[in-house]
């Protein structure tokens, strides 16, 4: 049997994404900043395709942005908040330990440049509360950005009483929410937002195609330079068949939410009631709130590249954590960022699952995973120290 468990890395486009983008490839391939009739039909296909986005979301299709995906999204969102900030002199910026690369690494390049970065530390469930967010923002503070929900351990964060105490404050409030749109509820108006970030490919769009959000009247940066695109805030000619594609299969994620989510959460639910079985393993992350596809677990006494390299000689394809960093040999920064021990964060595994698969499916993998832990336990040498006394269990 072959099953595809990692979703949250990417996902496969969907028919109704290729149905879009495939014709348009032939007839939509218009520069949308052209006059002449081809390139007004692409303009058309592109603001069609803006108002589709802008009303999954909740937002103004003038405050949608399309970019080549979460990272340049995150980026320039994080840039475009600084530096509204600094014009106020203003220069904390306020996020956490357990968010995305594209964010971390952005406030990384941040703080070179004199900003005051604070990360707030997540509890053992994986959820930051608001009143961590609320006791850390000074006068000083120009940018709070909280993932809407973790892209390893699946946890939802509380989004909409995080953004109303930045919006007391009159903070501005970013959100990565690019393991969240399309599989949860997101409006950006109820939820107090004012950037959101979102990623084509987690929900069967094609790769290569993002969306920042940005409320009326927050003034962004430009990371690219050049024609006058998205109204001068993202030079380069549109991929008008990917943004369409991405526009349909976030509607149609969105139209699909609660079936497929009811779906989704039984096969998450009988593969962590399966794992929970494992001695000496452990769900990362609260059970709820929870994404509805994702499992993160953590097994005593093996490495998490044996358990994948395994399942894919199985047929089960997985991740030991984001697909973003799957060549470092270093443990995960978000299973250490919620109190996981460093030796146990190694043995972690990420199965992540969505409409297309079956129960079928979670019980081969359940029954695959707990014959793969047992198999690489009883090669491990770590294993039998801890079987035999000579170490401790900490699990």
């Amino acid at each position: 049997m072959n099953v595809y468990a990692d979703n949250a890395a990417t996902t496969a486009m969907s028919e109704t994404a290729l149905n879009t983008m495939i014709p348009l490839l032939k007839t939509g391939y218009g520069n949308a900043s052209s006059l002449y009739g081809v390139g007004q039909t692409a303009k058309e296909y592109l603001e069609n395709a803006r108002k589709t986005v802008a009303d999954c979301l909740g937002a103004k299709p003038n405050e949608i942005y399309f970019t080549s995906g979460g990272s340049e999204a995150d980026n320039q969102a994080l840039l475009s908040a600084a530096m509204i900030g600094k014009r106020k002199g203003k220069t904390q910026i306020i996020s956490t330990k357990f968010e995305h690369h594209a964010v971390l690494h952005s406030l990384d390049r941040l703080k070179t440049m004199g900003f005051d970065i604070v990360l707030l530390d997540v509890n053992s469930d994986g959820i930051v509360r608001p009143e961590q967010v609320a006791e850390a923002i000074t006068d000083n503070t120009c940018l709070v950005s909280v993932m809407y929900a973790n892209n390893e351990i699946g946890t939802i964060q509380p989004i909409r009483e995080i953004g109303k105490i930045c919006r007391e404050k009159g903070v501005i409030f970013h959100t990565d929410a690019v393991q969240a749109a399309g599989h949860i509820p997101v409006n950006v108006a109820d939820d107090n937002i004012d950037m959101l970030s979102v990623s084509a490919h987690k929900f069967h769009g094609p790769k290569g195609v993002g969306v920042l959000y940005a409320k009326t009247g927050i003034r962004l940066t430009n990371l690219i330079e050049g024609g006058a695109q998205e109204r001068g805030k993202r030079a380069g000619t549109e991929n008008v068949p990917g943004i369409c594609a991405m526009a349909a299969a976030l509607k149609e994620a969105c139209d699909n939410m609660e079936e497929n989510s009811k779906k989704v959460s039984a096969i998450r639910d009988r593969v962590i009631d399966g794992l929970s079985e494992i001695p000496h393993s452990r769900l990362n992350g609260a059970r709820s709130p929870r994404l509805p596809g994702n499992v993160n677990f953590c097994f005593e006494g093996i490495e998490g590249e044996s358990i994948l390299l395994k399942l894919d000689d199985l047929g089960i394809q997985a991740s030991s954590g984001s697909a973003c960093t799957s060549g470092s040999l270093d443990p995960s920064h978000v299973l250490l960022a919620i109190g996981v021990p460093h030796e146990i964060a190694h043995g972690s595994l990420r199965l992540t699952f969505c409409e297309t698969n079956t129960l079928e499916q979670a019980d081969y993998v359940v029954k695959s995973v707990k014959e793969v832990v047992n198999y690489l336990r009883n090669m491990s040498p770590v294993w039998r120290d801890l079987e035999t006394g000579v170490a401790k269990h900490i699990i």
